[in-house]
């Protein structure tokens, strides 16, 4: 948007020097890995963005792609930088609900699926990454980090819960606490792809403590 000059002003003429260009800020360092990373999170969340190339990415920050790759060696390495921010949020929040929370194992368990759905609904892109559907015609490093991203939060829910089982007199703890630590991770699995294939529509959360409760928690 433009801005009048004031009044008592009067305009400049055709003598009088123009001012000069404001220079480009250069980031400071570890500013464009940033900005680059949050920019293929924003790109995920677009309409019709099954794939981001270097090209549009590029594009978007109006640099050229040889600027991308002097920060990340391959698009591989950006994906991966997005899979590390979700696993550093994430397990930061799982690990303080595990080691700071004096609750029951269920209710434990009930914020560790609350933690995940909530983390997608906020952030839609990283969404599209945490289900794979970002990752189709990528690395397939990728694909395998993810995986293992959701076993890891299986067997967080599989310790909770297997406390809660013994606590409550199970014969069988350990077999309950795998199987029901399963189905909630398959639950929250497919919660967030009902998010990323709705385009963001149907949101993780929906009627999210009624569903806790049919799945016992």
């Amino acid at each position: 948007m433009s801005v009048e000059p004031p009044l008592s002003e009067p305009p400049a003429t055709s003598d009088e020097a123009a001012p000069a260009a404001v220079p480009r800020k250069r980031p400071r360092p570890g500013e464009r890995r940033v900005q680059i990373l949050q920019t293929l999170a924003g790109m995920l969340e677009l309409p019709g963005s099954e794939r981001v190339t270097t090209a549009a990415l590029a594009a978007r920050l109006d640099v050229s792609e040889a600027a991308l790759y002097r920060h990340f060696a391959s698009k591989a390495q950006m994906f991966e930088g997005l899979i590390e921010f979700i696993e550093s949020s994430v397990f930061t929040l799982i690990n303080q609900i595990v080691e700071r929370e004096s609750s029951s194992g269920a209710m434990q368990a009930q914020k560790i699926v609350s933690v995940l759905l909530q983390f997608g609904e906020r952030n839609p892109g990283m969404t599209r990454v945490m289900v794979g559907d970002a990752l189709v015609y990528e690395n397939e490093r990728l694909v395998a980090r993810m995986n293992q991203f959701f076993d890891r939060i299986e067997s967080s829910l599989r310790q909770v819960l297997r406390a809660e089982a013994e606590a409550s007199g199970s014969a069988t703890p350990t077999v309950e606490a795998n199987a029901k630590a399963s189905v909630l991770v398959s639950f929250i699995i497919g919660r967030l792809q009902r998010y990323a294939r709705s385009g963001f529509k149907r949101l993780p959360s929906e009627q999210l403590d009624a569903a806790l409760r049919m799945l016992g928690l």
